[in-house]
């Protein structure tokens, strides 16, 4: 095994003990460690995150959903038109994508510079979520939804996850909290389930129906994901992932510098 892989394979054991003690966010280390330590193409590494993010989502949410933090209706109402999105971008605007999206002179935009750059901004709102203080949330009365918005967040929330391969729950959970009066707690677990649902679908109704899928390695980048996330759920029990989380957003940052420097320089 390259050495390369070997810290590969850690670091998908690494994203699953994040997932365990923060709750979040880890999963979005996913590409860069698919794209630069197993250098697999940008198509590849977006469709092989959606499965790992959807999967290792699928694991929180249910265990969010055993402590009654999913509102099942509304994952439903807001799942649906982002597994619309998500289907729509990985069945048919991925494949069509040309390699170079546009020339200027001894400059070519490719579609890799584009599916990593929008990918590297978005981390930073999602570095954000994890640095700022969080905030109680106060939502009295029953949960109301807000369909027109609703609908565009989530056709957008799973556009943008069908590009990048990321779930975007720094995107959905305050959709959840300001669209539907959402309480934040029922928020997060909620997103969980949200995440789950569009990355699965898109992976399964648009990846794998468009390009040939390494089940073997997918299976076990994906088993250690889950190890660590057992590993990470029982060491929240001596360490409080809430000092951690703020490190591990700055170390997002740098890893969306990191990927502005690996694609544009």
């Amino acid at each position: 095994m390259e050495i390369l892989h070997f810290f590969g394979y850690f670091s998908a054991l690494i994203i699953g003990v994040s997932l365990g003690l923060i709750g979040g966010g880890g999963s979005i280390l996913a590409v860069p460690v698919l794209a630069y330590l197993f250098t697999i193409n940008e198509k590849a590494a977006t469709a092989y995150s959606l499965f790992i993010v959807g999967a290792s989502a699928l694991v929180g949410g249910w265990q969010q959903h055993l402590k009654g933090y999913v509102d099942w209706r509304t994952a439903i109402v807001f799942g649906i038109p982002a597994i619309i999105g998500v289907t729509a971008v990985r069945h048919y605007v991925v494949p069509a994508m040309p390699d170079v999206l546009f020339q200027i002179e001894h400059f070519q935009f490719t579609r890799r510079m584009a599916m990593f750059g929008l990918f590297a901004i978005l981390m930073i709102p999602a570095a954000y979520s994890m640095l700022k203080k969080d905030k109680p949330v106060l939502k009295t009365g029953s949960v109301h939804y807000n369909y027109p918005l609703i609908l565009a967040e989530g056709l957008l929330v799973g556009s943008i996850t069908g590009l990048i391969g990321a779930g975007g729950g720094f995107l959905i959970i305050p959709a959840l909290v300001i669209l539907a009066n959402v309480e934040m707690k029922v928020a997060i677990g909620t997103s969980l389930i949200i995440i789950a649902i569009k990355s699965l679908m898109g992976f399964f109704l648009g990846d794998a129906m468009t390009m040939v899928i390494d089940w073997s390695f997918l299976a076990m980048f994906t088993g250690l994901s889950f190890i660590g996330i057992f590993i990470g759920s029982y060491l929240s029990n001596f360490i409080d992932g809430k000092k951690l989380k703020k490190g591990f957003g700055y170390f997002i940052l740098i890893m969306a510098a990191f990927i502005f420097y690996m694609e544009f320089y």
